[in-house]
């Protein structure tokens, strides 16, 4: 099984990675894509380079279109974290990108810029949220958004939350969501404080390492 139809995602998905020009599923989405679409909970170590944003992208839209209704107000059904407003704005290109022949709808919302559009697009309901810890809360905090509707939840680059003084935000955000749903958590390292925190947050996660490879480029 070394190509992506053989990963079982819906035909409109696999045809927006045939348009993105990909036919080979690196390591870490061989690997992840299989037990995420099984519903299982990750633990993915893996740096920017190696494929981890398909590999939580792909099968999270896979499932959003299996159980596919329209999008409540301020009410997503996930929730990806990512520490910096570049990240974040990435990763929502790639889900709109790889879920273009898709209904579903992607927002993003970070800080350093104006939080009126940011609110309209919440109110006018999206499926999956990309966000950066400081504007999710301030979002919460002025009632523009409720987590109680997450079924996903995903923590990208959790070494560099660590660094950049986010950890006590994330696990405020952490608190307001479902105790039942998927979690999945990507750092390119397993410092104490993040393996504490993915053990908190995991219940019987998959374990997936890769090595950055010189020749993959991630979008």
């Amino acid at each position: 099984m070394t190509d992506f139809a053989g990963l079982e995602l819906a035909q409109p998905i696999l045809r927006a990675v045939s348009d993105e020009g990909y036919t080979t599923p690196t390591p870490i989405q061989l690997q992840s894509i299989p037990p995420l679409l099984a519903g299982r909970d990750l633990l993915g170590v893996a740096q920017t380079g190696t494929g981890k944003t398909a590999a939580f992208a792909l099968p999270l839209l896979h499932r959003l279109a299996e159980n596919a209704r329209k999008p409540r107000s301020r009410q997503p059904r996930a929730l990806i974290l990512a520490p910096t407003r570049e990240l974040a704005a990435q990763i929502a290109d790639s889900l709109r990108s790889y879920g273009r022949h898709l209904h579903i709808r992607t927002g993003v919302v970070f800080g350093g810029t104006s939080i009126r559009p940011q609110i309209q697009t919440l109110n006018h309901g999206v499926h999956v949220l990309v966000a950066t810890p400081g504007r999710l809360l301030d979002l919460i905090n002025q009632r523009h958004l409720r987590l109680d509707a997450v079924e996903t939840f995903i923590l990208d680059e959790a070494d560099r939350m660590l660094d950049m003084g986010f950890i006590p935000d994330v696990k405020r955000i952490i608190a307001m969501l479902p105790g039942k749903r998927q979690t999945l958590l990507f750092s390119a390292t397993m410092p104490k404080t993040v393996q504490g925190l993915a053990d908190s947050l995991l219940v019987d996660p998959v374990r997936v390492e890769v090595a950055p490879t010189a020749t993959t480029v991630e979008k």
